[in-house]
């Protein structure tokens, strides 16, 4: 196991490394940035050409191959330090901006997910102890619906009939305006009650997947012949659903959950915008449109590394929770 995890950490390093050209060589091919929107949109400055070259000296941004090649090694170095660079925007740390910035994000999807699992595992088994039943088709109607509605269609029409019309719900935003007497406990309750349609649109898109995984391995394991056996000795159909199939159902989920680490700290940038929430999503967004370089490759690069956690803690997991599995050396 210890040698498995360290030819994988190995190779994790050698794969982020190689995602990190790619992205600085996309970066660098950008057709227009931030500091040439800024350097040109503003009269004041005299000698916008000079000073546009000032500012990608101090960015490590500058032209030409060999400075380009000077610019990935500075960064790649301040990376392996831990500093991901400053915003071009907001003056911040990138760090700063992602980690300010990712506790709504979290928050929600975090829920989201442990909503997801409590409804999609149960029903999955169910459909599939069921198959081609009422329970069955009804659950795979509604998965298909789920899964055919982009998040920015089903987040309006979710706002325009909670919000709007029968107006239960905030449209967008995370806090009402309380008076500044309200407490705490109340602010926290407003913001949870703002989080109640972002966190129902993430649950309806996402469930689907869940519930199709669940189902199709639950099918795969009640087909199998430790399962026939287990009926054939006489166990009842709640022991031999809830001793030998539940569990060996939650094997690949399990290894499935592991991959879903990006996804939690990385936020849900259509379902911020359509909402308006003040996530790292929203924010990474805002920061693109506006060609922020440093926070580009700094969130990008932080999106990879929690990727390559995921699959490597896939990976260990799946031998954890299956015996059978042996990691090899």
């Amino acid at each position: 196991m210890l040698k498995y995890c360290i030819k994988r950490i190995l190779l994790s390093i050698v794969i982020l490394l190689g995602v990190s050209i790619i992205l600085y060589t996309l970066v660098r091919c950008m057709p227009v940035s931030y500091l040439e929107s800024q350097v040109y949109s503003n009269p004041q400055i005299e000698n916008p050409e000079q000073r546009l070259l000032e500012m990608q000296k101090y960015y490590g941004l500058e032209p030409g191959f060999w400075n380009a090649i000077k610019g990935y090694f500075s960064w790649l170095v301040n990376l392996c330090h831990g500093d991901l660079g400053v915003s071009m925007v907001t003056g911040q740390a990138v760090e700063d901006v992602i980690f300010d910035n990712m506790g709504v994000s979290f928050g929600i999807s975090l829920v989201a997910l442990v909503l997801e699992l409590l409804i999609a595992i149960p029903l999955g088994i169910k459909c599939a102890c069921n198959q081609y039943g009422k329970l069955d088709y009804f659950a795979t109607v509604l998965t298909m619906i789920g899964i055919s509605f982009p998040t920015f269609f089903l987040g309006s029409i979710v706002i325009k009939i909670f919000a709007v019309d029968l107006g239960w719900f905030e449209a967008g935003g995370l806090n009402s305006n309380l008076p500044t007497t309200a407490g705490s406990f109340t602010r926290f309750m407003d913001m949870l009650w703002h989080m109640v349609l972002p966190m129902f649109v993430l649950v309806i898109l996402s469930i689907g997947s869940w519930l199709r995984y669940t189902r199709t391995n639950t099918l795969e394991v009640l087909n199998a012949d430790y399962i026939r056996t287990a009926r054939a000795k006489g166990l009842s159909e709640n022991s031999v659903i809830y001793k030998h199939v539940f569990r060996n159902t939650l094997i690949p989920l399990v290894t499935l959950l592991a991959g879903t680490l990006p996804s939690l700290f990385c936020g849900a940038m259509i379902t911020e915008q359509v909402f308006n929430l003040p996530g790292i999503g929203n924010k990474a967004y805002d920061l693109t449109q506006k060609g922020d370089i440093p926070f580009i490759m700094g969130y990008n690069m932080f999106i990879a590394m929690l990727t390559v956690i995921g699959i490597l803690i896939t990976d260990i997991m799946y031998a954890v929770v299956d015996p059978r599995v042996k990691l090899g050396d």
